[in-house]
């Protein structure tokens, strides 16, 4: 209901127009309300808080590439998150080139299928470097062989299992490589007119520099919208802090390989003898037959030991071991 005016209010109002102090035009422009067009082809399904918290998923996901992807590629990686964005899936697809990297992925337990788009130059690195290479892409793109497709599908398959921990605060997510396509028109899976979410990561591989893009449509994320908000987020990240890593952390260093050495004793030797041995010669030690050896983990001395055999091969017995104090 519109504000009522007094009488008074009414007779000072027709004075000031009848004196020329208000004009009728500029009233009448003054309580326009400005109007928002809206797109019915173009639905605005995914907000700004729903596209954050994308982002502060894929700047975890783009984390794990930078430490992950280099012991495969053994070269430094750096990604981050250049930008999000909401389109329809046809106006995706018709921005692509030819050829192009697909990776069609089932995110189980979601219905439908998300895509991961890598560029071409970032592809023929990859390739270059699994090979022997520098690292370094084509000059002028061209179609993909079928044995650097295989080489690129253990990459993305790679890429993609690496979604899992982003996505935990979420939803527990099982992802499935379902196939690799190199032209767009083979990866309709999503109605060309239904709205995605684009997170694209900038990847940089030594010198090369170029787009990996997350498509992520709305169909497939519907289940779970109520969860891409910040608070929902910073929620479910406090519980997960709670948890005791100690043990977990523990059982791992418990399963890292590490050398053990046991040394029966050293020498010094001239060069010219050393070119000279023959066998059957003796080098002398500067250890007793019947004292005890040093073994070391790594290169710290850990134990004393005494030779024997086991099963016909060579071993060593415990006798002591060295404290870090002693």
């Amino acid at each position: 209901m519109g504000e009522v005016l007094s009488q008074s209010e009414i007779d000072n109002l027709l004075a000031a127009l009848s004196n020329g102090e208000l004009d009728v035009d500029q009233m009448q422009e003054s309580g326009d309300r400005q109007v928002k067009d809206y797109d019915f082809k173009r639905p605005t399904k995914f907000s700004k808080e729903h596209l954050r918290t994308l982002e502060i998923i894929y700047e975890h996901y783009g984390r794990l590439l930078s430490t992950n992807l280099p012991v495969y590629l053994r070269k430094n990686i750096q990604v981050s998150v250049a930008s999000s964005e909401t389109v329809i899936f046809s106006e995706f697809t018709n921005a692509l080139s030819n050829p192009v990297i697909l990776g069609i992925v089932d995110f189980n337990p979601l219905p439908g299928n998300i895509i991961i788009e890598l560029s071409p130059n970032l592809g023929f690195a990859m390739i270059d470097r699994m090979l022997g290479g520098q690292g370094v892409p084509l000059e002028k793109s061209r179609d993909f062989s079928e044995i650097e497709m295989t080489i690129l599908q253990k990459l993305i398959v790679v890429c993609m299992q690496l979604m899992r921990e982003p996505w935990k605060n979420v939803i527990d997510v099982n992802p499935m490589m379902e196939r690799i396509e190199t032209n767009a028109q083979f990866a309709q899976v999503i109605a060309p007119s239904d709205m995605i979410a684009i997170v694209s990561l900038n990847v940089k591989i030594g010198d090369v520099e170029g787009f990996m893009n997350i498509c992520l449509p709305f169909f497939t994320l519907e289940d779970v919208m109520d969860k891409l908000n910040t608070k929902y987020w910073f929620s479910t990240m406090q519980k997960d802090d709670k948890v005791d890593y100690e043990e977990h952390i523990e059982s791992l260093i418990k399963r890292i390989d590490v050398p053990v050495k046991a040394v029966l004793g050293k020498s010094l030797v001239s060069v010219n003898d050393f070119l000279n041995l023959q066998v059957g010669d003796i080098i002398r030690l500067d250890a007793r037959v019947d004292s005890e050896m040093e073994v070391f983990v790594g290169n710290i001395k850990k134990f004393t030991a005494l030779p024997g055999s086991n099963r016909d091969q060579y071993a060593v017995r415990v006798a002591s071991v060295i404290r870090e104090e002693e």
